[in-house]
């Protein structure tokens, strides 16, 4: 018993134990700066574009094939691996620590390229999120830091990547809590208890720090008036888990098997690609009335807030949830950064609106969030973090045991269509994109 505490007080009392958590902590400090400023500065480029395009309609068909192309261009030439979402690299990081390829893929060139070539593509109309890039950012963030500070190998090679994934979603979404469980139920399928506490310290220290820098304990999507009315409530459940599962299952498999099916073809054609789905992207926003560019929160946040109302109908179309999914397909496959979590949140946010219509104009509100919590689920298959952000997102709890309920059925729903999670899939296709890309990388299939 003695010498038991002994040693208790001995790791209490060590210099390194202190020293890694330390490292740990300062690095989710400047994980939640970071994040927080690439809020910021997304925002910003966003209405940017929303505003110059107001101003003149035709002019994404010129800027958004031209910024794709020269985005892309920037990614192969100078930042090769910070393509795509940035999620599957993370997930490959994890898996390869002792290769040479994490350190390629986690190094702080990467992190710098994926800032600034995902908020350029803000600029140009991609429909584009940063919570998969700030993923990314956070984890070679928290792996750099971790390598320069010559942290233990049992912290590096797998708490410090976990810990920057997970403060990373914390800090761009302001949910804490989503942050724990995506770094658990995604990015670690076997959890490692011995740093798990110094994790979950971390990811909540993002999560303030990113509060402190917006001076507010903000909900991006606003307070949804949502609630439970038992009468039609379940069968909202129901049909929102099954749509949302099928959309989102179809979304995901399609953007795999298209990823696939392009990646011969992208060393040669990268350019040409780009520039196709540049076009493609305008097509859909011109369109649409402008509605698809960007992140997708402005019109999902006017979805929750006024959901049931003719003028939220009018704003964004019956059409917007598929001419949103259309244009983050087309995007992604250009090969510039930039993620899928707020494009589906917003497609979902669509999806509801159009649901909605079928019940009650009192369960308007609690239909769209239940469609958000269905079809996200159904794309990522990560059914708890899921209705934990849209939870968190719109300050409801309410709505708990709907939202559990129909993240379930969305997931199991969309694993009959899309078999393998789109970010494990989109890993294989990265490495084998980037072996094919960069012939001296040896990694092993």
């Amino acid at each position: 018993m003695r010498r038991h505490i002994r040693r208790t007080k001995h790791r209490f009392f060590n210099r390194t134990t202190w020293r890694t958590h330390l490292i740990f902590w300062l690095g989710a400090i400047l994980v939640g700066v970071v994040a927080a400023s690439f809020a910021l500065l997304g925002e910003f480029a966003d209405h940017s574009f929303r505003e110059h395009i107001a101003a003149t309609p035709w002019l994404p068909f010129i800027v958004t094939p031209l910024g794709f192309v020269l985005i892309s261009w920037l990614t192969r030439r100078f930042f090769a691996g910070a393509e795509g979402s940035g999620i599957p690299q993370t997930l490959v990081a994890i898996e390869r620590t002792g290769e040479g390829l994490c350190k390629r893929l986690l190094s702080v060139r990467i992190a710098v390229g994926k800032f600034i070539l995902t908020v350029l593509g803000l600029f140009v109309g991609g429909s584009i999120g940063r919570e998969g890039p700030t993923v990314h950012i956070g984890a070679a963030i928290m792996y750099s830091i971790g390598r320069h500070m010559h942290v233990p190998a049992r912290y590096l090679e797998r708490g410090l990547i976990l810990t920057g994934g997970g403060a990373g979603v914390a800090a761009a979404f302001n949910t804490p809590l989503a942050g724990i469980m995506f770094a658990i139920e995604e990015m670690a399928r076997s959890f490692d208890r011995r740093n798990s506490t110094m994790m979950l310290i971390g990811v909540v220290l993002a999560g303030m720090v990113a509060i402190v820098v917006h001076q507010d304990n903000y909900n991006y999507y606003g307070t949804s008036p949502a609630d439970l009315d038992f009468g039609f409530v379940w069968l909202a459940v129901l049909v929102c888990g099954v749509v949302g599962g099928v959309l989102g299952g179809g979304f995901s498999q399609i953007l795999i098997s298209a990823s696939s099916w392009l990646r011969p073809f992208m060393p040669a054609h990268a350019i040409k690609i780009a520039f196709a789905c540049g076009l493609i992207v305008a097509f859909l926003g011109f369109i649409s009335g402008g509605v698809i560019y960007g992140t997708g929160y402005i019109e999902a946040k006017q979805i929750v807030s006024c959901a049931g109302t003719e003028a939220c109908a009018a704003e964004v179309g019956v059409f917007y949830p598929l001419l949103k999914i259309l244009a983050t397909i087309a995007t992604y496959l250009s090969g510039i950064p930039g993620g899928i979590f707020a494009p589906s949140l917003a497609s979902g946010a669509g999806l509801g609106a159009n649901i909605a219509a079928y019940f009650p104009i009192e369960l308007a509100s609690t239909i769209v969030v239940l469609a958000m919590v269905g079809y996200f689920s159904a794309v990522v298959q990560t059914p708890i973090t899921a209705f934990i952000i849209v939870m968190e997102m719109t300050d409801n709890q309410d709505l708990v045991l709907a939202m559990m309920a129909t993240s379930l059925i969305a997931t199991g729903t969309s694993k009959l269509i899309c078999k393998k999670s789109i970010y494990f899939a989109l890993a294989e296709n990265f490495l084998a994109n980037l072996k094919a890309i960069e012939p001296d990388i040896k990694a092993k299939s």
